[in-house]
């Protein structure tokens, strides 16, 4: 977008960073970004597009999911285009393939901000991906709205003060599920855990709540990710007769985790939890395989205003798509997306720290987020507290897709990792790179 009489965003990058690289100082911190002191497209007629990274799997585990985040994604930068951008300025998206993979997350983060000139990325189901993005993020100051990962490290110990994480986590889960499991249906407990990062820490959780009521973890099987056969796992479950098993799995994982316990009908005689189901993992597999309780973010029938007219938006936008109403996932991508340009607007600025300082602390009316309660931003971790949802299967379906029944919904006051705040040491703005897209 440079002719040859004016420096390309990249040379004014090499050579700002070379003419500070023996001072090792921008201001207070070392200048890492692509964007600082680059304004050749104010000499424009028209004004640069606003780029935004969406950092979504299209591949791997957590494929189906990314895919519909990304899909959530582009529905809140459709509506913002619609009216005019954001402070003048079109937003343009790309996304690149991060397959489930921390290393491709890596790469995808540096290429963005670093080629693509991207101001903002969003994105991201698997927390090693996230927490990979991250510190890419981090080095150059690029905002990253962390959309769906849930592992707790995410606003604990790998938290970043660019990145915001949206989605409920191992915790919050754990927190409104256990204590009345136990009560129900019994105290011997194992843990089914994905061998990764989210896997480990929800289990953690999960084990914390459970003996802290009353209950004992009697074995965890620790499931590597990509498995599709899981018939030694319940072998060991048939041995050993829990009253609870509880699982951290995930994406095409627990697809074929619930098929193969249906076929030997241990749902039947165990109680089963999953700390979170997500909409894409478990659309189309028919009643029988959606056993056991589950917590979720949010549901396409919920009795609330505004649900219906946000079900419709989705179908107009994507009309013949295999997943027909939008879940969870693709519920915290929007409303990722859209807080993200919303702060931009309010901020009148695309300076990263005028939008973090917006995003910190940041109050969501329930009625504005389609949920029960209201939401907020934690400042101190940067995760996004919002109302967690108990469901199973529903057995009385008012209409087609109406699978889930929601058994309870809980005030994130009341769910609140607590564990968090002292894990999570967000970097100082001072040492944070600033930069204005």
């Amino acid at each position: 977008m440079s002719d040859s009489k004016t420096p390309s965003r990249r040379s004014v990058l090499k050579q700002s960073a070379l003419a500070l690289a023996g001072a090792g100082l921008y201001g207070a911190a070392p200048f890492y970004g692509p964007w600082k002191h680059n304004h050749a497209w104010a000499q424009a007629a028209q004004k640069k597009p606003l780029v935004i990274g969406l950092t979504m799997d299209a591949s791997g585990q957590y494929a189906a999911s990314g895919g519909e985040e990304r899909l959530g994604a582009m529905m809140a930068i459709k509506e913002f285009n619609d009216k005019g951008g954001v402070l003048g300025r079109r937003i343009e998206a790309i996304h690149m393939d991060t397959e489930t993979t921390p290393a491709t997350g890596s790469r995808v983060a540096e290429r963005m901000i670093t080629r693509n000139e991207a101001a903002f990325m969003i994105g991201a189901v698997h927390s090693g991906v996230a927490n990979a993005i991250s510190q890419v993020a981090q080095k150059y100051g690029a905002i990253f709205m962390n959309t769906n990962s849930s592992s707790p490290t995410e606003a604990g110990k790998d938290c970043h003060r660019v990145k915001f994480v949206w989605d409920g986590n191992g915790a919050n889960f754990s927190q409104a599920i256990v204590k009345n499991a136990i009560k129900t249906s019994g105290r011997n407990w194992v843990l089914m855990t994905n061998d990764y990062v989210w896997g480990h820490n929800t289990s953690k959780a999960t084990r914390a709540v459970v003996e802290a009521n009353g209950g004992r973890i009697v074995d965890e099987l620790l499931v590597p990710q990509n498995t599709r056969d899981f018939s030694a796992y319940l072998l060991k479950l048939q041995q050993m007769k829990p009253a609870v098993v509880a699982t951290a799995v995930g994406g095409d994982d627990i697809k074929a985790l619930r098929q193969q316990v249906v076929q030997l009908k241990m749902h039947q005689s165990i109680a089963w939890i999953n700390n979170q189901q997500d909409w894409p993992d478990v659309y189309g597999l028919g009643p029988e395989a959606i056993f056991g309780v589950f917590g979720t973010t949010w549901y396409w029938r919920l009795n609330l205003p505004g649900v219906k007219e946000f079900v419709a938006a989705y179908q107009k936008q994507y009309p013949g798509m295999a997943i027909r109403v939008p879940g969870n996932v693709y519920h915290n991508a929007y409303m990722a997306t859209r807080e993200l340009l919303r702060c931009v607007e309010e901020a009148g600025t695309t300076n990263n720290i005028a939008v973090i300082k917006k995003l910190e602390g940041r109050q969501m009316k329930a009625a504005d987020r389609l949920q029960h309660h209201d939401a907020w931003i934690d400042p101190a971790t940067h995760q996004c507290q919002q109302t967690i949802y108990m469901a199973s299967y529903n057995e009385q379906q008012a209409e087609r897709d109406d699978i889930y029944k929601i058994l309870s919904n809980i005030d994130p006051k009341e769910v609140m990792d607590k564990d968090a705040p002292g894990a999570c040491k967000l970097e100082s703005y001072e040492s944070t790179p600033s930069y204005e897209a």
